[in-house]
């Protein structure tokens, strides 16, 4: 669903990737760890064409690489920011109807998971508590789900999650655990930008450690979660 190769990415004269490749299968869940400032948040702007980047990003068969973000979101690749992005005057159902986009398809033609308010709010209970609540008047995790389901109101195949279990409660933790689980179950892929190993044991089925911009080191999350000496080195403060 992804394939990213040599992705180089700036702001301005400050160089924060350095020849950064990976791939994202159908259905699959990664994780792109490592410690504050490692350049994961950087990564996925680039992908999403936010910020300046060199390389090649192919997205579903296409490429991506020259393309603006309004034109990536629509061929169906979800972003949802760290800092969430919520309209806090909206609802949270007029958060949900911003991210509407139409029905998609595979590229082999199969259809692809399909998601409206109903599904949503049952699939974030709290939400389907509130759904006529700002989104100003919600708590950060309540912010971080109504993030998480606006993107998914777009029918992505593919969801950057960057940060998703930082600065919320481990109730929260769990439940988006249990949704990016359910999002594997539907065929949806996932890039996780995580810093947590064992959040992203709960959900990933591989992963790539970043240090300084550059990957050093990959494999599944069974061998991650393993290696002390991998997580010592680029996991721990």
């Amino acid at each position: 669903m992804l394939s990213v190769a040599n992705l180089n990415a700036s702001y301005g004269a400050a160089r924060i990737l350095y020849d950064l490749s990976l791939e994202v299968g159908r259905g699959e869940v990664v994780s792109l760890m490592g410690r504050n400032g490692a350049g994961k948040t950087t990564t996925m702007k680039a992908i999403m064409g936010l910020i300046a980047r060199a390389g090649t990003v192919h997205f579903d068969g296409s490429d991506i690489s020259r393309l603006k973000p309004f034109e990536i979101a629509r061929l169906g690749l979800g972003f949802t920011p760290e800092d969430r992005r919520i309209f806090s005057d909206l609802t949270v159902l007029e958060n949900l109807d911003i991210g509407r986009q139409p029905l998609r398809t595979f590229r082999d033609g199969t259809a692809a998971p399909h998601w409206n308010e109903t599904k949503l709010l049952s699939l974030f209970p709290n939400l389907g508590e509130m759904p006529d609540r700002p989104g100003g008047q919600m708590s950060g995790g309540e912010q971080q789900m109504l993030t998480i389901a606006r993107t998914l109101m777009g029918n992505p195949l593919l969801i950057l999650l960057d940060e998703p279990s930082e600065g919320v409660a481990p109730l929260i933790v769990e439940q988006i655990a249990d949704t990016i689980i359910e999002l594997k179950k539907e065929g949806v892929s996932v890039l996780l930008s995580e810093q947590n190993v064992h959040f992203a044991q709960l959900v990933s089925d591989r992963a790539y450690v970043l240090e300084k911009g550059q990957i050093q080191w990959s494999g599944t999350m069974a061998e991650l979660a393993n290696n002390a000496g991998v997580q010592r080195s680029y996991l721990t403060m």
